[in-house]
């Protein structure tokens, strides 16, 4: 064996091998269907994957990833993470950037800047996952005021000028999201009973692992649209 490629494969072996064995540890194949592969190498999987993981730590608590909600025009908006608890339920947007982050809540496209004065427009986050709500209050038609909006961007980026203004919605960093989640639930009261969260949980969880048909509409219906 070529002497360069040995000594790639084995750096290649180090720098996976943490990953394998975090992945292996985790519960994320299951709910997602993602294999070890098509989750570290895409870079959206991944960061999905590590909230995923940490999430994984909360007690009490039942959590879905890549979840495709149907909505009232035949369509579905693709959720990223979904945590259920007697405290309410948790809406989890992943934004694995890099660079710098600008952007006001009443915006519609925020923006992302990079070093060489390269920059990206994107779809506000907090209105993504408030139309992602908005779609699961019709699906689930609880009565309850239950859900929780968080906006989570990687540690790779810096957040700069960010103007949030409602209180139900939290953004940050992935690497404070144990600290926040555990923060709201301890400070929060119990408003589902645990047959409430069964029941929650028994009709989300049909709408994940779903077709490559469904999935090939989902993204259809997203590029019609753009």
């Amino acid at each position: 064996m070529d002497t360069l490629l040995f000594y790639f494969l084995i750096i290649f072996g180090i720098y996976l091998l943490p990953k394998f064995i975090k992945y292996k540890g985790s519960s994320y194949k299951e709910t997602s269907g993602n294999n070890f592969l098509g989750t570290v190498f895409n870079k959206g999987n991944y960061g999905e994957f590590l909230i995923y993981n940490s999430l994984e730590r909360i007690e009490n608590s039942k959590l879905l990833s890549n979840v495709y909600i149907p909505k009232e025009d035949g369509t579905t908006t693709e959720i990223d993470l979904i945590m259920i608890s007697q405290t309410g339920i948790y809406i989890f947007e992943s934004k694995n950037f890099s660079g710098w982050i600008f952007g006001n809540e009443k915006n519609k496209y925020w923006t992302q800047t990079f070093k060489n004065q390269e920059k990206h427009k994107f779809f506000n986050p907090i209105w993504q996952n408030n139309g992602h709500i908005n779609a699961l209050k019709k699906y689930l038609s609880l009565e309850k005021d239950v859900y929780k909006s968080y906006i989570i961007f990687s540690n790779r980026c810096t957040l700069k000028n960010i103007t949030l203004s409602s209180p139900n919605v939290r953004l940050d960093y992935r690497s404070r999201i144990m600290r926040i989640i555990k923060n709201d639930i301890n400070n929060a009261a119990n408003i589902l009973s645990i047959n409430e969260v069964n029941n929650i949980y028994s009709k989300l969880v049909r709408n994940t692992l779903v077709s490559d048909e469904v999935k090939r509409s989902h993204i259809n219906n997203l590029k019609s649209r753009n």
